[in-house]
């Protein structure tokens, strides 16, 4: 396992029968990993399930993790099979679907792209800035599945290319070029909002 890994240390010792290892390791994830899956169901409740059962198949998958990724990455790909597992057996149910599936409701906030006000923010600025949130959001909402996914990988997650690459199994030179080509999609939406400089990155 690489050492390079910040989470080995936790993972050899979970490997090892340590409980409390794991426990801390999901401590760590267990929101961001709900973040992950609230993407794509808005059910508070299916979103808290299918997590849990995320980190269940990742404790009994971790005998057989060698560490070639980091951890986060591998138990990103559980939680994203075990998400696309639960819909398509939502698909049968199609009241809890309807429910279920997010359909751009605007609660989610994938980019962070209103800003935390000063006390002396005006009521204009917090206008502004909620209608600059709802612009990018609408934006990336607009995108193409790979390109969306592999921008709130880079920007929400904070993962590396390579990280990304791993995650959506295609070349670094991929990864980059949807990240740059969906940023120029969602500045092009904001240019007559912002009067943004040709070129410049939301």
């Amino acid at each position: 396992m690489s050492s390079a890994d910040p989470d080995a240390p936790l993972v050899e010792l979970a490997q090892r029968g340590d409980m409390r290892a794991f426990e801390m390791l999901v401590i760590k994830y267990q929101r961001r990993i709900e973040r992950l899956i609230a993407r794509s169901v808005r059910d508070v409740d299916l979103v808290a399930d299918i997590s849990q059962e995320s980190f269940l198949r990742a404790y009994r998958a971790l005998p057989g993790f060698r560490g070639d990724s980091a951890f986060y990455t591998w138990l990103y790909r559980i939680a994203i099979n075990t998400a696309r597992k639960s819909m398509a057996r939502l698909q049968r149910d199609p009241v809890r679907v309807e429910s279920s599936l997010k359909q751009g409701d605007g609660e989610e906030e994938p980019l962070r792209a209103e800003q935390t006000l000063s006390d002396g923010a005006t009521p204009e600025g917090l206008l502004s800035s909620k209608e600059v949130a709802a612009a990018v959001n609408a934006a990336v909402d607009q995108l193409p599945e790979d390109f969306r996914r592999a921008l709130l990988l880079r920007e929400v997650d904070g993962l590396a290319y390579e990280e990304i690459a791993v995650l959506m199994d295609c070349p670094v030179g991929t990864v980059r070029s949807r990240i740059f080509r969906a940023r120029e999609a969602v500045a092009a939406k904001l240019r007559p909002l912002l009067d943004t400089r040709t070129g410049g990155r939301w």
